[in-house]
């Protein structure tokens, strides 16, 4: 599932392409993936432009030129958006839908603008969504602070803790908390917060919540830096892997010799339904 870093790319990539084009057609083959009607969602769409684009967490947010709609998308796990015109592509989420022609099997919704460029949403095991909406603040409000936002304070930080005793990957997978992170980044930043992301976040001291606090600002902005994390699902706006796959010391290496001790291998174990992975002399 692409996460902050690679939504945040996405979003960089289609601001450059799809801004103030006029809709002229669209096409919903699948109409499950809409959460209005689709009548309503083509009539709204048809003629409309997008003038900006957002992201809370791993949800975009597609400003309208009516100045009365937005348009929220979700990728979940397998979406993706593709927009091509000639022999251009600016395309982010999962890289079976880039292979092969478009549109293909999995191109589900598309959007025709003015200039003969079109936008695809592909999703292969159709967990995404578009929902078009009239105010956004409703939206925003579940959402908890986020890492590189003026919101993602030492002091906000610490509230998310109060009066809970779940474990530390679970509060930072809890997307009402702290939204963006998701199970790649959560891993990444217990291991150099250096603690175990089973443990009960009631157990950690003020030194290691300030090492979670910083271990999250400098992972998630790392990640962005390097376009996201690429395995076999994710491909970032220019095609391309994202480079945060060189930087991953715990994610995706279990088995493997810890690269900071040398003296274990990275376990892996089920922790709320994830795969999670660290280093048990390194974490405490």
């Amino acid at each position: 599932m692409p996460e902050l870093p690679e939504v945040e790319t996405i979003r960089r990539g289609l601001e450059s392409a799809i801004l103030n084009k006029q809709i002229t057609d669209l096409q919903v083959k699948k109409p499950k993936l809409l959460r209005n009607k689709q009548a309503y969602f083509f009539n709204t769409l048809k003629n409309n432009s997008i003038v900006n684009i957002d992201r809370i967490g791993k949800l975009l947010i597609f400003v309208l030129a009516d100045k009365q709609n937005y348009l929220l998308v979700h990728l979940k796990m397998t979406g993706q958006l593709i927009y091509t015109k000639g022999g251009q592509m600016v395309a982010g989420g999962h890289k079976q839908a880039i292979l092969g022609k478009l549109p293909n099997r999995y191109s589900h919704i598309i959007f025709h603008f003015t200039d003969g460029s079109k936008l695809f949403f592909n999703d292969m095991r159709q967990f995404g969504y578009m929902e078009l909406v009239k105010d956004t603040e409703p939206i925003i409000k579940r959402y908890g602070i986020e890492p590189g936002t003026d919101n993602f304070t030492w002091e906000n930080f610490q509230k998310v803790f109060v009066n809970r005793r779940i474990a530390i990957k679970v509060l930072l997978l809890n997307q009402q908390l702290i939204s963006g992170i998701g199970n790649i980044y959560a891993d990444e930043i217990c291991y150099r917060a250096k603690v175990r992301p089973d443990r009960g976040v009631n157990t950690l001291t003020i030194a290691e919540k300030k090492k979670l606090f910083t271990a999250t600002k400098y992972i998630i902005k790392k990640a962005v830096v390097n376009r996201g994390t690429t395995f076999s699902d994710y491909r970032d706006t220019s095609g391309q892997p994202g480079n945060f796959v060189k930087f991953l010391k715990v994610y995706g290496r279990a088995g493997q010799k810890c690269l900071s001790c040398r003296q274990v291998n990275i376990k892996k174990v089920k922790l709320g339904g994830r795969g999670t992975h660290f280093c048990s002399r390194c974490q405490k």
